[in-house]
Parts: C-alpha cells; structure tokens; sequence
C-alpha cells in the first residue's frame, strides 16, 4: 500500500497543537487555572516547540519558500514591465507636449 506522506506544514501545525494540548494539562494538573493557565501554556510550549520541533519547522519552511520565492519573481517582473510601460508614456507625453507648446523665444521684430 502506498500512503502519501501529510503536509510538513500539517505536520508540524499539528505537532505545536498537541503541544500546547499537553502543556495545558501539565501546567492545569499543576494546579495553574483560568488566564495563567493559557499564558503559561502558550509560553512553555513556544519554547519546548523551538528546541523540540526544529526539523520540522525547518521542512515547512523549505516547503512554503518554494511558492513564494516564485510569486516574488513574478512580482518583480510585473513591476518591472509596469515600470518600463511608465517610462514609455512618459516619454511620449513629454514629446507631445514639446511638439504642442510654442516656442517660447520672442519674435524678433518689435511691435510699433
């Protein structure tokens, strides 16, 4: 049988989900309660997943660089294009301009 490996990004969401889970009810056994109770769990956790989960987050972190590393380029491209559509326009709307507006030396012959 030929299972498909889960997500590093479900994987390692997941793994921080069931160690918060097992914080809270470490730290409630230990008699922590209400507010305290979620702050410290959040705290331990965090720190627990830092040491405990690093090659995971590392996996998910390759895995979601892939995709936005190439959004990033096209977005680079786009602005790109747009700029040099920009510069385009410009130019032209400055060559217009110029061949419109009148020249602005006086007429050499005075009025009477």
């Amino acid at each position: 049988m030929n299972l498909k490996r889960p997500s590093p990004v479900l994987i390692y969401t997941s793994s921080r989900f069931l160690l918060f889970a097992a914080c809270v009810l470490v730290l409630y056994l230990a008699g922590a309660r209400t507010l305290l109770l979620f702050v410290l769990a959040f705290l331990v956790s965090g720190l627990l997943s830092y040491v405990l989960l690093g090659d995971q987050r590392n996996q998910m972190a390759a895995r979601v660089t892939g995709p936005a590393s190439r959004i990033g380029a096209r977005a680079t491209r786009m602005r790109t294009a747009i700029d040099e559509r920009t510069r385009a326009e410009d130019e032209l709307d400055d060559r217009l301009r110029a061949q419109a507006t009148p020249d602005p030396t006086p007429d050499p012959t005075p009025d009477p």
